[in-house]
């Protein structure tokens, strides 16, 4: 288990390394965003479960998105995998398949972020996926 937590380490770090040359604001900034919108609209069932929004969008600057694009960074993926992580430390269950969506936006400043939720309950992750046809 140990080599499993250093490899995901090293790979975080890889990520947070390539984030920080393209932006100003290191992405655990954004995934705290994530958390926040996530544990800010939890609902509590009657029977005690905690229920979640699944679909987030986060829109960062179109020159921030274009250049993350550029490295083949997987953005959208280690946001979910960060969101996921922190759900299953609070114990809280999703209204669907989680999914985080990284888009450009020409509304949002450089250096800037924005972080929306949803409910979706039919979504599948791989249709956010770009194809080129």
């Amino acid at each position: 288990m140990g080599a499993l937590s250093a490899l995901e380490r090293a790979l975080e770090n890889r990520w947070e390394a390539l984030w920080a040359r393209v932006l100003d604001k290191e992405p655990v900034e954004v995934l705290d965003a994530l958390r926040q919108e996530c544990d800010g609209n939890a609902v509590v069932s009657p029977t005690g479960r905690v229920m979640v929004p699944n679909a987030y969008d986060v829109e960062l600057a179109d020159g921030v998105h274009q250049e993350l694009g550029r490295h083949g960074s997987r953005v959208g993926q280690a946001l979910t995998d960060g969101l996921a992580r922190h759900a299953e430390r609070r114990g809280y269950e999703w209204a669907g398949p989680l999914t985080v969506h990284v888009a450009g936006s020409a509304d949002v400043p450089n250096g800037r972020y924005r972080v929306a939720s949803r409910v979706m309950p039919h979504v599948s992750a791989e249709g956010f996926q770009h194809t080129d046809r």
